[in-house]
């Protein structure tokens, strides 16, 4: 799905100028492609404008809204001219010294792009302790009214039954997602069985699911930790926004224990905490009903880097297997529609001084829209985000001063 995007100053919010770019200022660069003879060489190839894919364009060249590459400037040739640089994707952008209008420098009037949904990297942490082979009221399952919740939760994510329905949600979505798994405990507690994140990556996470079935105790603290320091040695594509889904169907512990502390709790929130902090959302998800509600509200936060005085994060809660299925699909479906990409960078510390509009209406930093802390992806939420799936052609316009573009 394309989003119309109308976006201000030179921040590409995704996405691909097209042949003839509108700058600041109203200011038109043509391309080389169509009027320069002989073309560069690599004019007229075909790509693909999605951040990360592997058909994008060579330096000095960007992807533009018919699908080949193109170029307006080169690095040295002067086409931008004065007060404009050309970037490495053959771009010509402000380079903080013109004039400008609006009250700022290098204000600039609309500029339209086509909007690309990302194709983020979502690692499923799921919890494989014992009591996930009860029922969701959390006793021992006796009869087909009272399934389980590991098998049930194993079907919503990775059925292939086309008679039995629904599929599967990385099976419906593998080609756009770079889905991985973790499960916790493995048999050295508090460690984690895991597959790596890759698109088309049904069968290697189905298999990893089918091989460990429910077991001992739930060191979620840990396994948050495991799965965030995966994510810093093998990073996801670039564009590509990081995200834990965590599945849980109870209180964290200790390897081995049967109970909860409050220490074991403070850890997971604060193990949330650090992930959002390198730039890895966390979704949390409640399989059954035993959890702590206040517990249950505080890791939801932490894990979308909510503070005091802000809206609570949504925690997601399955009481059955259908609510189940819609909240895992509700997740990364959210996930995969509102989350644009920037192909410039923001300064994450001025995220709260931008202005983003969806459809002409002014967004509230914090509780429609948030900049992640790497600055380089807009994520709609709540509301925001609803309006934006349930709108035919979307229009999202983002302002942002010069001075908070890192080139």
């Amino acid at each position: 799905m394309l989003y119309g995007l109308r976006m201000r100053h030179v921040l590409l919010l995704g996405f691909v100028l097209a042949a003839t770019a509108t700058a600041c200022g109203g200011k038109t660069f043509p391309s080389l492609c169509a009027n320069q003879v002989p073309p560069p060489a690599a004019c007229q190839t075909a790509c693909d404008a999605a951040p990360g894919a592997v058909n994008g364009c060579p330096s000095g060249f960007h992807c533009s809204g018919d699908g080949k590459c193109d170029t307006v400037c080169t690095l040295t040739g002067g086409q931008c001219g004065n007060d404009y640089s050309c970037t490495g994707d053959g771009n010509c952008v402000p380079n903080g010294n013109g004039s400008g209008t609006g009250g700022m420098p290098d204000a600039c009037p609309s500029v339209h792009f086509q909007a690309m949904k990302t194709t983020p990297s979502i690692e499923l942490l799921i919890d494989k302790s014992g009591s996930m082979d009860n029922d969701f009221a959390d006793v021992t399952s006796t009869g087909p009214n009272d399934p389980k919740k590991f098998p049930t939760e194993q079907n919503a994510l990775v059925n292939t039954d086309t008679t039995k329905p629904p599929l599967g949600v990385v099976t419906q979505l593998q080609a756009t997602v770079y889905f991985g798994a973790a499960m916790y405990p493995s048999d050295t507690c508090p460690g984690i069985f895991s597959t790596p994140r890759a698109l088309n990556n049904l069968k290697p996470i189905s298999d990893l699911i089918a091989a460990h079935g429910p077991a001992g105790s739930t060191p979620t603290s840990q396994a948050i930790d495991a799965v965030v320091k995966d994510f810093m040695m093998n990073p996801p594509p670039a564009g590509s926004p990081p995200v834990i889904l965590l599945s849980t169907d109870g209180l964290p512990n200790a390897c081995g224990a049967s109970g909860t502390t409050m220490q074991d709790q403070t850890n997971t929130i604060n193990s949330a905490k650090a992930a959002f902090a390198k730039g890895i959302r966390l979704f949390l998800l409640v399989v059954g009903n035993k959890i702590d509600a206040t517990f249950e509200q505080n890791l939801a936060n932490a894990g979308q880097g909510i503070v005091a005085g802000q809206p609570n994060a949504k925690a997601y809660t399955a009481t059955d297997p259908g609510m189940l299925a819609t909240a895992l699909n509700d997740i990364i479906g959210g996930v995969l529609s509102c989350d644009l990409a920037l192909t410039g960078q923001v300064d994450p510390t001025e995220g709260q001084n931008g202005t983003v509009t969806l459809n002409n209406m002014t967004l509230n930093y914090g509780t429609d829209w948030t900049l992640d802390p790497n600055g380089l992806t807009i994520h709609l939420l709540g509301t925001a985000c609803d309006t934006l799936k349930a709108s035919q052609n979307p229009m999202v316009d983002a302002v942002f001063a010069c001075g908070a573009v890192i080139f």
